[in-house]
């Protein structure tokens, strides 16, 4: 009889099939902590603040600036087609054109080659014509040695040098050769040649002579310092 009684006690606590009865809790369980991945998501969390910090500033420091949607070469009318407006933050060192300014731009010309996705600036656009009064524009098909390599630059005060002819060693130039002032107008190359066309603006007066030596190839141009031709 008592025997009985005790194989009944432990099976309630047992349970059926040796699962745990209704007497018994099961011990919670153990969880692993994993520093690292706590850190890693606690720094996610902090960039993902300081980024949108970043951007709400940035967003509300942007103007609209007038921006080059494709390229004008220097002295071309400026068309309302030829501009953009884009937001920016100001950098003091550019100071671009706000978009208010786009009627005022266009109908000017380029000073200098406004390059496709850059801004406009005050000093890159005027209202004088290319050629300005009094001067013409030539064209000169120079090769490597006529003139110094990646130097030139369209706005650069440069002398035309007037050579003597390359084959006989003799020419109308006189004995101290002839340095014509010119500024570069315009640069580009020929796919024919690989030579350098550089359009340069000279003193009306000058421009047949400097002409007739450019198609003899019998020009070279010579970069000075800025305050040489002053």
């Amino acid at each position: 009889m008592t025997t009985t009684t005790q194989q009944s006690s432990t099976d309630a606590h047992a349970g059926v099939d040796g699962e745990p009865g209704p007497d018994q809790i099961a011990p919670p369980p153990k969880y692993r902590r994993r520093p690292l991945l706590v850190i890693a998501s606690v720094a996610a969390v902090a960039l993902g603040a300081l980024a949108s910090v970043w951007a709400y500033q940035g967003a509300s420091d942007a103007n609209d600036v007038l921006a080059v949607r494709t390229t004008v070469e220097r002295g071309q009318v400026i068309e309302p087609d030829d501009l953009m407006t884009v937001p920016m933050t100001i950098d003091p060192a550019l100071h671009p054109l706000p978009a208010s300014q786009l009627d005022v731009v266009v109908g000017k010309r380029a000073a200098l080659d406004l390059v496709a996705g850059g801004v406009v600036t005050a000093d890159q656009v005027t209202e004088t014509a290319l050629p300005a009064a009094g001067m013409s524009v030539v064209g000169l098909n120079l090769t490597a040695s006529a003139l110094p390599a990646n130097q030139v630059r369209v706005g650069d005060r440069v002398r035309v040098v007037l050579t003597s002819d390359p084959v006989t060693g003799t020419g109308s130039t006189p004995e101290e050769p002839v340095a014509i002032d010119a500024e570069v107008a315009g640069s580009g190359i020929d796919d024919a040649s690989g030579n350098t066309i550089l359009n340069v603006q000279v003193a009306h007066d000058d421009a047949p002579l400097v002409a007739d030596k450019a198609a003899a190839g019998q020009v070279a141009v010579v970069l000075d310092e800025p305050g040489d031709q002053e």
